[in-house]
């Protein structure tokens, strides 16, 4: 039975979805064409559970590029609608249409101008009667048993504000940079936002070694730095090369007499490098697709060679850029 029910449940709201695809018409169209052309902000208002509806509506279309923002029925009726202007277009929300908190607020939202979009289960209500656009979430039957609790239409008027987002989105050219602009707490917005810049060592912890020290000197450096590399750098402080503890390891291997030679004799001559203004995502794309394997550092160099910091690997990962 509680199997059963719960499938049955999920079948009737699938379907109640599937069928809004239906409701995408040339009004619809035209409701999102008047979101587009708004000047200020789109105000959601319902009750109820329309309004827990409304409340993510709103987040979500503030989230992706349409300024927006929920409005309590209620509470507009009791001052809140000064919250409304005449360049806002109001998105009221009422499965029945019927909601007194609703209906009662529609002629002082006429009298301020703003542009009414219903959604709305009648067009013969009250609210699809007084409102601009009219867009259509009714539904055949709830999956409530009793038929009364909201759970088919809630869904669907979910579903049909997401498509309503997701098409302003789309008409916006809304990218994953703008999405990371409203987000910059988020992972995505660590990725997209976090420049190299924010993760290097500079001044004091950038490592750096004259060419003609010995490789022990530039040993040293890099032990101190805890980095595990070092920017070799000429007399005038210009970038030339990288040493890292893997090129001495490996020329340890060989023999140690190189301890005492000048650095330049192992350094890497051309290394992978990186501006300071560049993506932190981008740093590790072209630390992980180094050939013949990945790189764990990657020094950050100016227009003029001046070498402004380095990038470890580590820094990343505790960015959440990884």
């Amino acid at each position: 039975m509680i199997k059963e029910k719960a499938i049955e449940a999920l079948k009737i709201e699938a379907d109640a979805v599937e069928r809004l695809t239906e409701r995408i018409d040339d009004e619809f169209e035209r409701a999102v064409q008047a979101i587009l052309d708004c000047s200020a902000r789109v105000v959601v208002t319902g009750m109820g559970k329309s309004g827990h509806i409304g409340r993510k509506m709103a987040a979500t279309f503030a989230s992706t590029g349409t300024p927006s923002f929920f409005m309590h029925p209620g509470e507009a009726f009791h001052g809140d609608l000064g919250m409304v202007t005449e360049h806002d277009v109001v998105i009221a929300i009422s499965h029945s249409g019927e909601s007194s908190e609703i209906v009662n607020i529609l002629p002082v939202i006429r009298r301020i101008g703003a542009v009414i979009v219903a959604m709305c289960g009648r067009r013969d209500s009250s609210l699809g009667k007084n409102c601009d656009y009219f867009v259509d979430i009714s539904v055949e039957r709830e999956a409530c048993p009793l038929g009364l609790a909201p759970t088919a239409s809630t869904t669907a008027t979910l579903a049909m504000g997401d498509a309503m987002a997701m098409a302003l989105m789309a008409a916006r050219n809304f990218t994953s940079q703008d999405f990371a602009m409203f987000h910059p707490g988020g992972a995505l917005g660590r990725k997209l936002l976090l420049t190299v810049e924010h993760v290097m060592h500079s001044g004091e912890d950038n490592p750096l070694v004259r060419y003609d020290k010995t490789a022990k000197d530039a040993l040293f450096v890099m032990t101190e730095k805890g980095l595990g590399a070092a920017s070799v750098v000429d007399e005038k402080g210009k970038f030339v090369g990288l040493i890292t503890d893997g090129i001495i390891r490996r020329a340890l291997g060989k023999d140690n007499s190189f301890l005492d030679e000048p650095v330049e004799h192992i350094m890497t001559a051309e290394p992978l490098t990186i501006t300071k203004e560049k993506l932190a995502a981008a740093a590790l794309s072209v630390m992980e697709k180094h050939k013949p394997r990945p790189v764990t550092v990657l020094p950050v160099v100016d227009a003029d060679r001046n070498p402004v910091g380095i990038v470890h690997l580590t820094d990343l990962l505790r960015q959440g850029v990884v």
